[in-house]
């Protein structure tokens, strides 16, 4: 019996989508907006639109205490003590820059920033970058045949030296989680900070600050379901009290004349400039949106999306999956077929996948590879999707095998 997304309407784009015929399989990438993400977008403008903490008339008013009551459900949404621990930002890179900026202070030379093997140029250039201004090392933690962080490993590599370690929870390559809280203690016996990218955990589940017990926690809204053009930076008090300023402009100043300024502390200290008001709302209408289904259901379907997409692979020679993925995510390869050439067959079928090395480049160099096809489902898709996808596959392939 097919499976039948529950919550497929309440999705515009992917109907919108399903009209002129394609198969939308890229939500790891960007995710389609639910409805009440449009209305929120649409009302703010419509309605008239204000700048935030600038103004004392009451369209500006108005906006500043929607704004900050997005703050507020972000906090809750992610169980984090305090609304005041979230920084707004104009997406993960940007959040991972602002990072990697204002701890730079921080480090001498020989001091090491720990990565892992799998990480998203995100979470890899920055500190790339950083390591390189201040002659710091990179240590890059291998990975074991399931595509997880090896914990041995990591244990002879999270040494003495190490003030920095920063890790995605699940791979946007493999679909695997990863072994977070081990590899969180094991740096905070080191007395290392510790950042954890959630672009790709947040939509799963897994966000639960005080559970999670990391420095710093950074995700995107678009992968979320939410609009684009907004990111969140999650802190603790005395790791966001370590920041320096990165960005200087508008709204993050207390005192300022021509020779000197004196900047606020978190979150608005990092929030320069005119933020992305419509985005930050229509997150908030997002997160009402997620709130108000029951996650034990979304769980088991995901899990269900992820067998049957499972199921598929298993039934055909010749794939190769990278790693062991856990959820509805999977890269693979196919012998003696190049990747572009199978995404174009696909694309021509009106399958839409992500074809490439996934903004991990790196990794795809350590497992041989030049690129990959990468299948990533959503709330919305559905047994027919994976249906739809396997025929194209099927006949991409005896075109090209």
């Amino acid at each position: 019996m097919s499976l039948h997304s529950p919550w497929r309407a309440d999705f515009p784009g992917i109907l919108a989508l399903e009209a002129e015929g394609q198969t939308y399989l890229d939500s790891a990438a960007t995710a389609q907006k639910p409805q009440a993400v449009l209305d929120s977008l649409l009302a703010y403008y419509r309605n008239g639109c204000a700048n935030v903490h600038r103004a004392q008339h009451l369209p500006g008013e108005r906006a500043t205490r929607a704004f900050e009551r997005c703050r507020e459900q972000v906090s809750e949404y992610l169980n984090a003590p305090s609304a005041g621990q979230i920084i707004f930002t104009h997406g993960a890179t940007s959040a991972f820059n602002l990072l990697a900026y204002g701890l730079e202070h921080l480090f001498r030379p020989g001091d090491e920033l720990v990565i892992s093997a799998l990480e998203h140029h995100a979470n890899l250039l920055p500190w790339q970058q950083l390591a390189i201004r201040q002659n710091l090392k990179l240590v890059v933690l291998p990975l074991d045949q399931s595509g997880r962080i090896d914990l041995d490993q990591a244990a002879q590599l999270i040494g003495p030296r190490t003030r920095l370690l920063a890790i995605s929870q699940l791979s946007n390559v493999i679909g695997c989680w990863q072994p977070v809280a081990e590899l969180l203690r094991m740096a905070k016996t080191r007395g290392a900070l510790t950042v954890v990218d959630g672009a790709q955990g947040v939509v799963h589940g897994r966000h639960d600050m005080q559970k999670l017990d990391c420095d710093f926690y950074v995700f995107s809204s678009h992968k979320l379901y939410g609009p684009d053009g907004v990111g969140v930076l999650y802190g603790k008090p005395a790791a966001l009290a370590k920041l320096k300023h990165w960005q200087f402009g508008g709204e993050m100043v207390q005192v300022a004349d021509y020779q000197l300024a004196k900047f606020n502390p978190a979150p608005l200290g990092f929030e320069a400039g005119t933020p992305p008001v419509s985005s930050v709302l229509a997150l908030g209408a997002t997160l009402d949106y997620l709130n108000q289904l029951d996650p034990q259901a979304v769980e088991a379907y995901e899990q269900a999306l992820h067998q049957q997409l499972m199921s598929g692979f298993a039934a055909r020679d010749h794939i190769t999956l990278l790693g062991e993925p856990n959820i509805a995510l999977a890269s693979f390869v196919v012998d003696g077929v190049h990747h572009t050439d199978l995404a174009q067959l696909l694309t021509e079928q009106g399958i839409a996948v992500r074809a490439g090395q996934h903004c991990a480049m790196p990794l795809m160099k350590q497992l041989g590879l030049s690129g990959a096809i990468r299948v990533s489902l959503g709330l919305y898709n559905d047994g027919t999707d994976l249906e739809r996808f396997f025929s194209a596959l099927d006949s991409a392939l005896d075109i090209l095998r």
